[in-house]
C-alpha cells in the first residue's frame, strides 16, 4: 500500500484482506470496505473526471448523495463508489467524462 495517501485505515478489523484492481494496479483491501475507500487507500487522487471541464472528482459525502464518486466496476459505468462493498478481484477503473450510451438500452 502506498505510504503517501491521506486517507489511513484504523487498526479494528480482522479478516483476511482480498485482492481488487483500480486502474491495473492490484491492492489488497479489507472484506468490508467500499470501493470509495479502497480507491482513498490506494493513493489514487480521484475517481472520475467531470465530462464538460475534465475536473477531477473524488468521493466527497460517503453516503451516496452527491454522485462525485462514480466509477466503473467489471465493465459497468456510473457505480457509486461509495455504496458498493468490494469483492474478490473486483476490477474498478476511475470514469472520465460521460459515461457511454449504449443503443441496446433504448426500446424502439
Amino acid at each position: 500500500m502506498p505510504t503517501d495517501s491521506h486517507f489511513n485505515r484504523q487498526a479494528i478489523r480482522e479478516s483476511s484482506p482480498i485482492p481488487v484492481t483500480i486502474n491495473g494496479q492490484t491492492i489488497m483491501v479489507q472484506p468490508n470496505d467500499s470501493v470509495a475507500a479502497a480507491i482513498l487507500l490506494s493513493g489514487i487522487e480521484m475517481n472520475r473526471r467531470t465530462p464538460i471541464s475534465g475536473k477531477k472528482r473524488a468521493p466527497y459525502c460517503m453516503m451516496g448523495v452527491c454522485f462525485d464518486c462514480l466509477v466503473q466496476i467489471n465493465g459497468k459505468e456510473n457505480i457509486q463508489a461509495c455504496m458498493t462493498k468490494v469483492e474478490a478481484n473486483m476490477d474498478i477503473r476511475t470514469q472520465n467524462g460521460a459515461r457511454l450510451i449504449h443503443h441496446d438500452l433504448n426500446p424502439s
